[in-house]
């Protein structure tokens, strides 16, 4: 399935952003960063300070496209859980998409913490399989989980199209390997298996566009870390 089958509507810049979310997905699942639980992430100091929740908090005296892109080239130096992996992707695609300057000027206090991402990159959820497309955030849903190994509950992945998807522990595969692979982590004896939902996650792409040539006015200037965007793909509620 190539980007942006059956949406003759989606704009030149969705089309290439979505290429870009594509191509990002795949450095990383190459570039040797490490899944881990929050309570054993680790970052590059140089960019980041490691909370006490594991979350990675942006350093005041580096650009945020720089931290965000020694992720890419550094990934040994990383270890984070699937979530936090999408909106790392997200943050990349979106620098490729409207350029370092534009991403500076409006992506500033960031904080890396499972799903809370900064308010400019803003989302929108559809809830039907057919709506999907390469370059979405899907979430493979683990209900029957091994309760000593809450981080496989579920797996955010990139729908790569052609049947396949990144995420992040577990790689590039289609969906009977992701479904496979988080049955294993299953509690013993279980017979209820994971499945793809329903949910996906995609970045309004005409808002981010128009931050491209936007000056960073009061109105677009991020809040504050404690007060990001927070959502969860695979549950029906958002705070934001």
């Amino acid at each position: 399935m190539g980007i942006g089958y059956g949406i003759p509507a989606a704009s030149e810049f969705e089309r290439n952003m979505r290429e870009e979310i594509l191509s990002t997905a795949r450095v990383m699942d190459a570039g040797g960063t490490t899944f881990s639980s929050f309570k054993n992430s680790r970052c590059n100091p140089k960019y980041w300070i490691r909370t006490n929740n594991g979350g990675f908090q942006l350093r005041n005296d580096v650009r945020p496209s720089d931290a965000i892109s020694d992720i890419f080239e550094n990934g040994r130096l990383y270890a984070f859980e699937c979530a936090m992996a999408m909106v790392m992707i997200l943050y990349k695609a979106t620098i490729e998409a409207i350029g370092e300057n534009a991403f500076n000027r409006h992506f500033t206090d960031l904080f890396l913490w499972d799903w809370n991402y900064d308010s400019n990159l803003r989302m929108i959820t559809t809830f039907e399989k057919s709506d999907m497309q390469p370059g979405d955030i899907v979430y493979f849903k683990n209900p029957d989980h091994d309760p000593e190994k809450p981080e496989w509950q579920g797996e955010n992945a990139v729908m790569l199209g052609y049947g396949l998807y990144y995420g992040h522990g577990l790689g590039i595969k289609d969906s009977e390997q992701m479904i496979a692979a988080l049955n294993r982590k299953r509690v013993p004896g279980s017979r209820i298996s994971a499945y793809l939902t329903d949910e996906a996650l995609h970045p309004d792409f005409a808002y981010i566009q128009s931050l491209a040539t936007r000056s960073g006015g009061p109105g677009l200037q991020k809040r504050s870390a404690q007060h990001a965007i927070f959502s969860r793909i695979g549950v029906k509620s958002y705070i934001k």
